[in-house]
């Protein structure tokens, strides 16, 4: 590890800029949020200023067990802070990265991330009135928001709501209180859906609706709604801003996690059609072919390249698995693909023949780069 004094370090001169694509940085600092939640702080060794919009993620590359394991967090510092990043990770029962985290990386380990993407950010979407919902560990990315606004001295009206379980799982409880008695224009609520014994709680109980948000935020239907949390949480604030005739255009909640249900039983109807035919009839396809690993496979038009390297017996690591944040990239060589990405790839990586495996359907016969 390089070592720099703090005006060598903070010279502009030497100073570079974070950009999309795969880094190694140092785990710096860790600190225990909550009893199941923990920050991972991290910086390069040689000084990178790390700007980022806030609410974006990285995708960790991360060596599981002698097995590569990419996994996307949000990141829950702000750019404002810009010379090291943060994510807030809390351990999941059975979760594979989340425990291993938990376990094991610790300050001066060394791993590579991917990103900074994501098109769930504030500066995106500007609005002088904003209204910052998160459930659990989602809290990561509105988080970022407000700490940017918070540290920019923005004038943008916040109003801040956060659900937690029990008052001891509030993630950032210390810094969120200490926000809300600096800036007027930071308003702080906290919902717990119950308090176990001998903990205090005088805020709000339950689960968030309607007349809870007519309290909270009044004036919500003017707002620009940034939301993030556990699926049926999105869920449900979707259908109660719906029903309370909520402009949607203005809603906004983060894209990336586990493929959509609906996504996978598509993928998997369209990899296994032939074998539904009761007499094994062929069913016409495409031959993708794999030169590198000697593999070929025939598949259904509209089968995802990812899906076609799995039915080869190839593991093309995945992170989001809706085009965003670029882990699954591999090179056409020849062919023809539909790319339905979301943004995980530049300009100048499209012109070169990359595609996302993951939201690319097969058109032609392939010949694929990994």
């Amino acid at each position: 590890m390089i070592s720099l004094t703090s005006a060598e370090y903070l010279n502009p001169v030497n100073t570079q800029t974070w950009t999309n694509g795969r880094h190694v940085v140092n785990c710096r600092k860790v600190i225990q949020e909550t009893h199941d939640v923990r920050t991972f702080c991290f910086s390069m060794p040689t000084p990178v200023l790390f700007f980022f919009k806030p609410g974006q993620f990285v995708t960790l590359e991360l060596n599981i067990d002698g097995q590569r394991v990419m996994r996307s967090y949000t990141i829950s510092s702000a750019p404002s802070i810009p010379y090291s990043f943060s994510i807030t990770v809390k351990r999941v029962p059975g979760g594979v990265v989340s425990n291993w985290l938990h376990d094991n990386l610790k300050e001066g380990d060394e791993l590579a991330v991917h990103g900074s993407v994501g098109q769930f950010n504030c500066i995106d979407y500007p609005a002088k009135k904003v209204l910052l919902l998160s459930g659990g560990v989602g809290i990561t990315p509105v988080m970022s928001m407000a700490r940017w606004f918070f540290d920019t001295n923005s004038d943008v009206d916040m109003v801040f709501a956060h659900s937690a379980r029990t008052p001891r799982d509030i993630i950032y409880r210390a810094e969120l209180d200490y926000m809300s008695t600096r800036i007027e224009n930071f308003k702080l609520h906290l919902i717990c859906e119950k308090n176990e014994v001998g903990q205090a709680w005088s805020g709000y109980r339950g689960y968030l609706s309607t007349a809870m948000l007519q309290l909270i935020a009044p004036d919500f239907l003017e707002r620009e709604v940034f939301c993030c949390g556990p699926t049926p949480y999105m869920r449900a604030v979707k259908q109660l801003l719906q029903a309370a005739g909520f402009d949607m255009s203005r809603y906004h909640e983060e894209s990336f996690g586990a493929t959509p249900a609906e996504d996978i039983a598509e993928a998997e109807a369209h990899a296994n059609r032939h074998e539904e035919a009761g007499d094994h009839t062929e069913v016409a396809g495409f031959v993708v072919n794999f030169p590198e690993n000697g593999k070929s496979v025939t598949v259904a038009a509209e089968t995802t390249v990812h899906v076609a390297a799995s039915k080869a017996g190839i593991n093309i690591p995945k992170a989001c698995g809706m085009g965003i944040c670029g882990t699954c990239r591999v090179k056409v060589l020849c062919g023809e693909v539909e790319m339905n990405d979301n943004g995980g790839l530049t300009e100048d990586e499209i012109a070169d023949g990359y595609i996302l495996s993951c939201c690319s359907k097969v058109k032609t016969n392939l010949e694929v780069e990994l």
